[in-house]
């Protein structure tokens, strides 16, 4: 396992990390769950990903069961949770003082730990001011009931306000934001938050590498019964998937299996370790439904040498839909 500073902070990831979206309490059950995180924690992985809305706190509750029976020690993992979405009644979801705080306990008490190493403001929350959720935020931290904390899906104008109030204020800054980032979703990674890698130092704990699974190419025929594509709560992702845009995706898809294949890798080993060759990524969430999906995942490392400059310029020619460049597979 490779392992990667969290931005300029001193914190270690693993380059691959294992998430419970989706899976955890919807598509699989505890004792899966368990053979993932221990396929994934024997194959290096430290940095365990949640939130309060994943299975409205079941995966939190699974995962901390299985940290308990597992049994490993607390100071070897890196847990986080994401706060935003805690319940319909008022004051029980965005970024007020009261719901970060009752948020930040609710969903510790579900975990059966006594903090969480990263806690991120799941989205921004366009009725408290961004002040209100920096103070809440300086105080979990200040308090031991988070390490770190940071942001998911904020514009780079957000967080930089966040870090000059926090600054102004001699109160804790952002550290990390949680962004989608996969071949087909790359404009905020790679062009909006630029600045803010050299500027303030920001981390990333990417998610969605394989585009909801359209990069694994499962979906290039038709969507397969069980998918996340045919869950409920989950029509969006089908939704993406037959639109125009989808169908092109496919398309470039079906384009890029050569590849893999004379990688001697599969497309999801592939676009993993697409993801990893982007020197601001500090880790890269993975799921899985199977502990062999896991194992398979951690093999992503072992393709990363081998995207040469010939073959990201292969790669980017077939994603940026121009003429497939002659490519002498020598190179690699």
């Amino acid at each position: 396992m490779e392992y990667r500073r969290l931005g300029k902070s001193g914190l270690e990831l693993s380059a691959l990390s294992f998430g419970s979206w989706v899976t955890f309490g919807q598509q699989i059950d505890e004792d899966v769950a368990y053979a993932c995180m221990e396929a994934a924690y024997q194959a290096g992985v430290n940095f365990f990903d949640n939130a309060e809305a994943y299975a409205a706190g079941q995966a939190e509750i699974i995962m901390g069961n299985i940290i308990k029976r597992a049994g490993w020690k607390r100071s070897d993992l890196v847990i986080s949770t994401k706060i935003f979405w805690g319940g319909k009644a008022p004051n029980r979801s965005g970024l007020s003082r009261k719901h970060l705080l009752e948020g930040i306990r609710a969903s510790l008490a579900r975990l059966q730990l006594d903090y969480v190493d990263l806690i991120f403001c799941h989205r921004p929350d366009i009725f408290t001011p961004i002040e209100e959720t920096v103070w809440a935020m300086h105080y979990i931290v200040s308090n031991g009931l988070a390490l770190y904390w940071g942001t998911s899906e904020w514009s780079a104008e957000q967080i930089r306000i966040a870090y000059e109030i926090a600054r102004r204020e001699h109160l804790i800054p952002p550290t990390m934001e949680q962004p989608e980032y996969n071949m087909f979703h790359r404009e905020r990674v790679e062009k909006e938050y630029r600045r803010l890698y050299e500027d303030i130092g920001l981390g990333t704990t990417v998610w969605s590498p394989l585009a909801g699974g359209l990069l694994t190419g499962k979906y290039s025929e038709e969507i397969p019964k069980g998918s996340r594509a045919t869950l409920k709560g989950y029509e969006w992702v089908r939704q993406r998937i037959e639109s125009e845009e989808g169908r092109r995706n496919i398309e470039k898809v079906k384009q890029l299996a050569p590849i893999a294949q004379e990688l001697g890798c599969t497309l999801a080993q592939l676009a993993l370790a697409w993801c990893l060759k982007n020197p601001y990524v500090s880790t890269v969430i993975t799921g899985a439904s199977r502990p062999e999906q896991v194992v398979e995942n951690m093999k992503a490392l072992d393709v990363v040498p081998k995207l040469t400059p010939a073959v990201m310029d292969h790669i980017e020619a077939i994603l940026a839909n121009k003429p497939e460049p002659e490519f002498d597979w020598r190179q690699i």
